[in-house]
């Protein structure tokens, strides 16, 4: 059971990947910190002139990975007949596989065995030794 609420957690979590980039090069990602910026010495320093009007070569890409808000629940009866058959079989079957069973049981506690008419080892002359 645990997976399958592993499963609705991970199918129902949004999160966002952020990206920074200078120029094409990517400087760092994050999921769930804030992403670290380069310096911005280095996307000025690209042209040899000191122009402040160019425009910014540093680019932030956020990611976002939208999880599920509506999960879809169905009841017995929206089932088709022979899939209710199954779930119902399998259902009892497997509540019947954790039935205790008594703490010691003994197959041949109360088994007799066959009275000796002959002792056979004596009467093939045949001895562990």
């Amino acid at each position: 059971m645990s997976l399958l609420a592993i499963l609705i957690v991970l199918s129902t979590t949004s999160f966002t990947i952020q990206k920074h980039f200078c120029g094409d090069f990517l400087i760092d990602s994050a999921v769930f910190t804030a992403v670290e910026k380069c310096s911005k010495e280095s996307c000025s320093n690209r042209d040899d002139s000191n122009n402040f009007t160019s425009p910014d070569c540093c680019n932030d890409v956020a990611d976002v990975v939208q999880g599920q808000d509506v999960l879809i629940t169905k009841n017995f009866d929206d089932l088709e007949y022979t899939q209710q058959v199954f779930l119902l079989a399998f259902s009892i079957s497997y509540i019947d596989l954790f039935q205790p069973l008594s703490e010691y049981y003994i197959p041949h506690q109360y088994y007799s065995p066959p009275r000796l008419v002959a002792d056979i080892q004596v009467c093939h002359q045949v001895f562990l030794i």
